[in-house]
């Protein structure tokens, strides 16, 4: 009896070693909430880096722009951001957005400011005039992220899924802010989110139908596709709109 009861121990015993490694593999493979992780960093002073590029597919491929940035955090998301857009055969173009104000130089303003003045400002307009080519998913805003967890699918480090302009504009102030004018509410934006270890967005690929924000019969069947990367999330941040004295309300020049 007594050898009976110790084969048995010893079975169970392999029995839950073996079973151990598999748990922790599961355990490891679950996929970490990403709109816990987001709030974890909103930590006023601090913030994250990008990188994007924007191209036009659709019967050949075209950079539209690329453009890096960063965003200063507060508790609610993005409480400002410092971009710099490149475009073929235009000037680059600088905004700065503190709050919801913009302060753009360059670009489309190059030669349009008065004497002595550097800095456009305008209200609401988020990103500048790059917004419009520009990511229309912003992974630091935890209402979006917490949309695009409900109607996409999380496997792994990877979330997939689609949302429409109409739906984005709801959650995301930088969405709205980014692209006020749109031709149609109803494009569908498919996403694709690549997290990090600890549940971060580390990568953000967008794409919708390039007419649901330009006005041109050309682009029918064109697809507008940005790829953002973002990296340094909680490094300290300080973004400050630009001198008053090199700012100026008037496009007359």
């Amino acid at each position: 009896m007594q050898k009976t009861t110790i084969t048995a121990l010893v079975a169970c015993g392999c029995l839950l070693a073996a079973a151990a490694p598999a748990q922790a593999a599961r355990a490891q493979a679950a996929p970490k909430d990403p709109v816990r992780a987001l709030k974890a960093e909103l930590t006023p002073g601090h913030g994250v880096r990008f990188t994007e590029t924007t191209t036009l597919s659709g019967g050949g491929k075209a950079r539209l722009q690329s453009r890096k940035g960063t965003f200063q955090l507060d508790a609610k998301g993005v409480a400002a951001s410092d971009i710099t857009t490149t475009s073929p055969g235009r000037p680059s173009e600088r905004t700065i957005s503190v709050g919801k104000v913009s302060y753009t130089s360059g670009g489309m303003w190059e030669d349009r400011l008065p004497a002595g003045k550097s800095w456009f400002k305008t209200n609401g307009l988020l990103g500048g005039s790059s917004g419009f080519h520009g990511q229309v998913i912003n992974p630091a805003e935890p209402k979006t992220l917490a949309a695009l967890v409900k109607k996409g699918r999380l496997r792994g480090g990877t979330l997939t899924g689609t949302i429409t302009f109409k739906e984005l504009e709801k959650v995301s102030r930088w969405f709205g802010a980014s692209i006020p004018l749109r031709m149609d509410n109803a494009t569908r934006v498919s996403y694709t989110l690549t997290l990090t270890s600890a549940g971060l967005v580390s990568r953000v690929r967008s794409s919708y139908a390039a007419t649901g924000v330009l006005a041109n019969a050309e682009l029918k069947g064109k697809t507008l596709t940005i790829d953002s990367r973002f990296t340094g999330w909680g490094a300290k941040v300080s973004i400050k709109a630009p001198d008053p004295d090199t700012v100026t309300t008037d496009m007359g020049g």
